[in-house]
């Protein structure tokens, strides 16, 4: 199979809307059960060799995990306790989603109570409620988590090369974004939230400490696009020069873009991507004033040091 396969976001819109609340549906889950960790990471889901996953998450009884198998299409809800549900993923309303997912719960034994409406979204219809998104073209999600595959690999690269406190690769159903953010270790100004549909208490502890993030965003035109922004953005960060050539600075977004289809295209498409995930993080880390000595590392370096006989 291809590793970086194409898909334009027009052709999925319609599913990609459908996913993106299946996928809060099942985050909000995670969130419901699993004890608070700084920046909300206990919230986001993980990409797995089929699919999303929220991995193990903490039960009165044990752990359960719930995983979107984007090859069979069903989500599976495992219980530690040996017994599972499934949901299928197929046309269906989110509404209906919504019911099935929380009685396969319940069958468990895991009743879960969860604020029924989506986050950081304009027209945010209670699930319960939205019977507007039903779509599923199971080719086009087998495609989108492809396309995850491809860019967790390179950001996996990427964030091994900090030894700083760097976040997992992660999925935040939120704003549909596969994610690696990067801290230097000092706090941050207060964030100011204004995310639509969140309450600001959310941006203002996911952003508390000064970070550098990037990550993979399935939407806007052409492909979807690889981003990078720092908070609180330093002095000379637009300016800072970020490779490749069909990088540039968003100033509506706030942050560098790079075209996933200028990625899938290019000659070397992981090295592409990592110049411009460095480039745009040494933009954050040289106009922040970053210990870089500190916080950086090459791990295959070391490995091969400690390898090495005496």
């Amino acid at each position: 199979m291809e590793q970086w396969p194409s898909l334009r976001v027009a052709d999925w819109a319609e599913t990609r809307e459908t996913l993106h609340m299946w996928t809060q549906i099942v985050g909000k889950v995670r969130l419901a059960h699993a004890p608070l960790v700084n920046h909300w990471w206990q919230v986001a889901l993980y990409v797995t060799p089929r699919g999303l996953t929220t991995s193990a998450v903490p039960s009165e009884t044990g752990v359960f995990d719930a995983e979107f198998d984007f090859c069979e299409h069903v989500l599976r809800i495992r219980s530690s306790t040996g017994d599972e549900r499934r949901v299928g993923l197929e046309p269906k309303p989110v509404a209906l989603f919504y019911e099935e997912t929380m009685a396969g719960l319940d069958a468990l034994g895991l009743h879960t109570s969860i604020q029924p409406v989506p986050n950081e979204i304009e027209e945010a219809v209670p699930f319960a409620e939205d019977t507007l998104h039903a779509s599923y073209d199971p080719a086009a999600a087998h495609l989108w988590w492809r396309q995850l595959v491809a860019a967790h690999r390179v950001l996996s690269r990427f964030r091994a090369e900090f030894t700083g406190k760097v976040s997992p690769v992660h999925f935040f159903w939120g704003a549909m974004d596969l994610a690696v953010t990067r801290f230097s270790g000092r706090p941050a100004p207060r964030h100011p939230g204004g995310a639509p549909n969140c309450p600001d208490r959310v941006m203002v502890e996911g952003y508390s400490h000064e970070l550098s993030s990037c990550g993979f965003w399935p939407g806007g035109a052409g492909e979807g696009l690889f981003y990078a922004y720092a908070y609180p953005e330093p002095a000379g960060f637009q300016d800072h020069p970020v490779q490749p050539g069909e990088a540039a600075y968003h100033p509506e977004l706030g942050e560098f873009v790079l075209p996933y289809d200028a990625v899938r295209t290019a000659e070397d498409p992981d090295g592409t991507l990592l110049r411009f995930l460095r480039t745009s993080y040494e933009a954050a880390a040289e106009n922040g004033g970053w210990d870089r000595r500190a916080l950086e590392d090459q791990p295959t370096q070391r490995a091969y040091t400690a390898r090495t006989p005496a």
